[in-house]
C-alpha cells in the first residue's frame, strides 16, 4: 500500500500558490484495508476514505469506463492492481495529472510540468472527451490561471459540443462551475472559451444571444473584470455578467442553472434599475425612494451595496454613465429608515402606507435641500 499527494495541491505547489486541500491517491489497497488502517468511508461512487486525524482525503487508485451520456455516465474500476498511472490517465489535464511521493519525487507521466510552465492547458488523452463537464472545467482554469488551450484540446472540446456532449450537463453542475469561473482572477475569460468551443450556446443561450452585438463581449468582459479586480462577490459578478441580458431572459437563464435567489434576484433589480442607478447622484426624492422600495432595501440595506457595485462596474464601461456616490445613497436611505413609522402609524392610522411614504419623501426631500433654504 502505498500514498501519493495528487492533482490539484501539486499543481498548486509548483505554481508557489497556497495549497487549500490535499487529495491522496491510494495504490496497492482495497477498502478493507483501508478501513482496517482506521480510515473511513465516505465515498458514494467511488472509494474514498478520510484520515482518521487529519481528514484529508485518500481515493483508492481508480480507472474509468465509459457507459453512457453525460458525466454521469461511467463505471469504475478500484483495485490493487490499478497503478498511479492508470490513475492519472483518466484525469482532464496534463497540469491535473502529477503526483508527489511521501519523500517529495515528483511523478509526472504527461508532461504536466512542462505545461505548467509553459501556461498551457492541454488534455492528457483521448478520455477526455467522455466526460463534458471537462468543457467548463478547462474554461474555468482558463480564468483561474489565464493559460493557452492547446489547440489539439479545443478542438476535442468543439466536437464534443458538435456531438450533443454539452447538452447532457445537469444545471446544478453549470451553475457550480460557473459560480467558480466567476470568482476566478479573470471570469471573462471562462465565457470567451465557452463561446469560442460553442458551449455558451448549449448551456447558457441567453448570455451568447447578447453577443450579436458587436461590443457586448467586451463590455460584458470589462465590467466583470471590472468586480474582478474590486473583490466584489458573486452575486455582483453574476448582474453584471448578465446586464445586457434582458429581464425576462435573466429569468430563465437562472432557471436554467438553478441560480441561488441572491444572484437571480440582484440580476434582476440591476437589470430593471440599470438606468435609475446611473442618474441617482441627480435623482429627486420621489425616483430615489421609488430605487428603495422597489429594491426592497429597508428590510435588506445590504442590497444597496451590491447595487452601488454594479452601478459602479457598469459606469467603468460606459463614459456616458456617471459614477454613483455611495456615500449619497447611503444618506437617502438611511433617511428613509429613520422615518418613526410607528409614530406616523398612531398619527394617520386611516392611510398608513400613504403617510409612511410622504414621510420617507420628505425625510428624502430635505437631505437635496441647500442649507439655509
Amino acid at each position: 500500500m502505498k500514498t501519493y499527494l495528487v492533482g490539484g495541491s501539486v499543481r498548486d505547489e509548483l505554481l508557489g500558490l497556497p495549497v487549500q486541500d490535499r487529495d491522496y491517491v491510494v495504490v496497492g489497497a482495497d477498502p478493507e484495508e483501508m478501513v482496517r488502517q482506521g480510515f473511513r468511508p465516505v465515498g458514494a461512487d467511488f472509494p474514498v476514505f478520510l484520515h482518521p486525524r487529519t481528514h484529508d482525503e485518500y481515493a483508492l487508485a481508480r480507472t474509468e469506463r465509459k457507459t453512457g451520456p453525460g458525466y454521469k455516465g461511467f463505471s469504475f474500476h478500484a483495485a490493487p492492481d490499478v497503478t498511479l498511472e492508470q490513475d492519472l490517465a483518466r484525469r482532464d489535464l496534463t497540469i491535473n495529472a502529477m503526483a508527489r511521493t511521501d519523500d517529495g519525487v515528483l511523478i509526472d507521466p504527461y508532461n504536466g510540468a512542462a505545461d505548467l510552465k509553459a501556461g498551457v492547458l492541454r488534455h492528457v488523452g483521448a478520455a477526455f472527451v467522455e466526460d463534458p463537464v471537462r468543457i467548463l472545467r478547462v474554461a474555468r482554469f482558463a480564468a483561474r490561471f489565464g493559460f493557452a488551450i492547446a489547440p489539439e484540446t479545443l478542438r476535442l472540446m468543439v466536437a464534443m459540443v458538435a456531438r450533443g456532449e454539452a447538452d447532457a450537463l445537469v444545471p446544478e453542475r453549470v451553475w457550480q462551475e460557473l459560480a467558480r469561473g466567476l470568482m476566478e482572477k479573470n471570469p471573462s475569460r471562462m465565457i470567451a472559451v465557452l463561446r469560442e468551443c460553442g458551449a455558451l450556446a448549449r448551456v447558457l443561450p441567453e448570455l451568447d444571444a447578447t453577443f450579436s452585438e458587436p461590443q457586448a463581449p467586451e463590455a460584458m468582459a470589462r465590467r466583470v473584470e471590472h468586480a474582478a479586480a474590486a473583490g466584489n462577490p458573486l452575486p455582483t459578478r453574476y448582474a453584471l455578467l448578465l446586464l445586457d441580458v434582458g429581464e425576462d431572459s435573466a429569468a430563465s437563464l437562472a432557471a436554467r442553472v438553478n441560480a441561488p435567489s441572491e444572484c437571480r434576484d440582484l440580476a434582476r433589480l440591476a437589470i430593471r434599475e440599470r438606468e435609475v442607478l446611473a442618474h441617482a447622484d441627480e435623482a429627486d426624492a420621489d425616483a430615489l425612494l421609488g430605487l428603495i422600495e422597489r429594491s426592497d432595501m429597508l428590510r435588506r440595506p445590504e442590497r444597496l451595496e451590491r447595487l452601488a457595485e454594479v452601478a459602479e462596474a457598469d459606469a467603468a464601461v460606459d463614459a456616458a454613465r456617471k459614477h454613483l456616490s455611495r456615500d449619497a445613497l447611503h444618506r437617502a436611505l438611511a433617511a428613509a429608515r429613520g422615518v418613526d413609522a410607528g409614530k406616523v402609524a398612531r398619527e394617520f392610522p386611516e392611510d398608513i402606507p400613504g403617510a409612511l411614504r410622504r414621510a420617507r419623501l420628505a425625510a428624502l426631500a430635505a437631505l437635496q435641500t441647500p442649507t439655509g433654504h
